[in-house]
């Protein structure tokens, strides 16, 4: 989840206002997510270039039951230099009359999106981060599926649970392992030891 500023852009008699908003923004870093993992992440900009958007639904607080649009029947989906941007015109029932009126008056004012991560190798990569209290930096290449974007009143940080799949854990390891120089010459030095000790010089 990343949060964007969201924004009314006003109607008139003939055409209701539009919610619009970036989704996501590319190159752009999150707050500190995963608990003690402390980790941030940025979504590259060629991270889109794949993503099934087909099915896209706007929601209220990414809730399921607060449905505010669809692609391709009230909300417009861009991919620019920027990011994800979003127009989304509200239907006309409370929950949208409602959220018109809190962005107009500031009290809801970003958004966010929902996704999963394409299953290829690539599709991410992790990198120990040199900025202080935070262990690691994943950027994101490739977004196999967006599922939604969504006017929030909280953005889903900084105390988020997230949850790291098997493949990330094990791209982290790897960033923990000691280099390669290093383990064969700690086994280099294990093993002059024991014949060292074979010889009785110990």
């Amino acid at each position: 989840m990343t949060a964007t500023p969201v924004t009314v852009r006003e109607g008139d008699d003939d055409h209701p206002a539009v919610i619009e908003g970036y989704a996501l923004k590319f190159n752009r870093a999150s707050e500190v997510m995963g608990g003690g993992l402390n980790f941030r992440e940025s979504i590259d900009p060629h991270a889109l270039d794949k993503t099934d958007m087909r099915n896209v639904v706007a929601l209220f607080n990414h809730d399921q039951s607060q449905v505010l649009g669809r692609t391709g029947v009230n909300l417009e989906l861009t991919v620019d230099e920027t990011g994800l941007k979003y127009s989304l015109t509200p239907p006309n029932t409370q929950l949208g009359r409602d959220l018109v009126e809190n962005i107009r008056a500031g009290i809801i004012s970003q958004s966010s999106f929902a996704f999963t991560i394409a299953p290829d190798k690539d599709a991410q990569k992790w990198e120990k981060s040199n900025e202080r209290g935070v262990k690691y930096h994943r950027i994101i290449r490739s977004i196999d599926h967006l599922y939604d974007v969504s006017p929030v009143t909280t953005p889903a940080y900084p105390d988020t649970e997230v949850t790291i799949g098997a493949r990330s854990l094990e791209d982290i390891k790897a960033l923990d392992a000691p280099p390669e120089w290093q383990v064969e010459r700690d086994k280099l030095v294990k093993e002059l030891k024991r014949e060292a000790l074979n010889r009785g010089l110990f």
